[in-house]
Formats: C-alpha cells, sequence, structure tokens
C-alpha cells in the first residue's frame, strides 16, 4: 500500500507532467484564463488519462507483446486516445453545452496532449503492473489538474496585480510558470 501511496504522490507532485516534465503547456497557458474552464479542462484530461491506461496496459500486455507488434505501440495508442477523446467529446457537447463551448479547439487538442500519451508509455517505461499504472496514471492527472487550478489562481492575481509594462500580457505569465516550477522542484528527493 505505501508503494502505491509512493507511486500516487511522486507523479502528483515530484514528477509533475507540467512543472517537472514540462508536459501539456499548451494547455497549460492557453486555458487557464478562467478557473471554470481550467477545472473543466483538466478534468476531462484527467478522464482520457486515466481511461487510456486503463485501455492501453492490457492491451499492450496482452495482445501486442505475445503477437510481437510492439512496435506499433505509439500508433496503437494514439489511435485509443483519439478514440477516448471523442467520447469525452460527445458527453461534454450532451451534458455541459457551456463547457464544450467554452473550450473550443482545446477539447480536441487532448487527443493531442503529449502528456495523455506520455503517461501511458512510462507505465511501461517504469515497469508497473495493472495496478501501479492506474495508480501513477491518476497520480498524474491529479497533478495535471493540480497545475491547471493552480495557475488559473496564479492568472486571475495577475489580472488585478501592478506588473510592470516590460512584462505585462505574456512574459509575467511566463515568469510566474517559471516560478511554479522551482517551486515544485523543491518537492524533487522526498519521494525516491
Amino acid at each position: 500500500m505505501t508503494d502505491l501511496l509512493k507511486i500516487f504522490m511522486k507523479s502528483m507532485l515530484v514528477d509533475n507532467v507540467v512543472f517537472i516534465q514540462y508536459l501539456a503547456i499548451c494547455p497549460f497557458i492557453g486555458m487557464t484564463s478562467e478557473t471554470g474552464k481550467a477545472t473543466g479542462m483538466g478534468l476531462a484530461t484527467s478522464f482520457v488519462i486515466l481511461l487510456a491506461t486503463a485501455v492501453t496496459w492490457p492491451l499492450y500486455t496482452f495482445v501486442m507483446i505475445p503477437l510481437q507488434l510492439e512496435f506499433l505501440q505509439t500508433l496503437v495508442f494514439i489511435l485509443v486516445i483519439a478514440s477516448l477523446v471523442q467520447l469525452v467529446e460527445f458527453y461534454l457537447k450532451k451534458s455541459a453545452p457551456g463547457l464544450y463551448s467554452s473550450m473550443g479547439i482545446y477539447l480536441s487538442l487532448i487527443t493531442t496532449n503529449c502528456a495523455v500519451l506520455a503517461i501511458t508509455l512510462n507505465c511501461f517505461k517504469y515497469s508497473y503492473n495493472y495496478g501501479e499504472s492506474l495508480v501513477y496514471a491518476l497520480g498524474s492527472a491529479m497533478g495535471f489538474l493540480l497545475s491547471m487550478v493552480i495557475m488559473s489562481g496564479v492568472r486571475s492575481k495577475l489580472k488585478v496585480a501592478d506588473v510592470p509594462k516590460a512584462f505585462k500580457g505574456t512574459p509575467i505569465l511566463y515568469v510566474a510558470a517559471g516560478l511554479l516550477s522551482l517551486a515544485f522542484l523543491g518537492f524533487k528527493g522526498l519521494i525516491k
């Protein structure tokens, strides 16, 4: 049980997908202007990350390896992720049309979100079993959601802050993201 907790905390904080691995920067910058949109994008991406891991691990382990199709891993994983994103899109279009329209093109871009693919591939890189892979995916997904919500909070404060003219707009956004990354580096060494 402690091993699973270590995997969860490490994937969420120590190796945060955005602040430490520098993946998924496009939605991190594009969807954090409002907390509601950031949370919606974080939850949608988290759902896809969990489902993608739940589907790709057994597919790779029980189908692709026995048939010696490991070389197709990336292609098959991207197809699975694209299919899952379509399911999320259909669901949001029916159940939350406001969120669906506010997410715009970023919802479709979950398909090409490098964090989703990286997390599914990392499960095999770290030789995780199915349970560990799901915990790793959940931790990484929560780390992505956490980074989205934190950045949306920072951006709401930056809107009313007295920022020097040279840093207004995008420059202060990147400075804030860099400082958040430095703060998350403080978690390194806590869990090995």
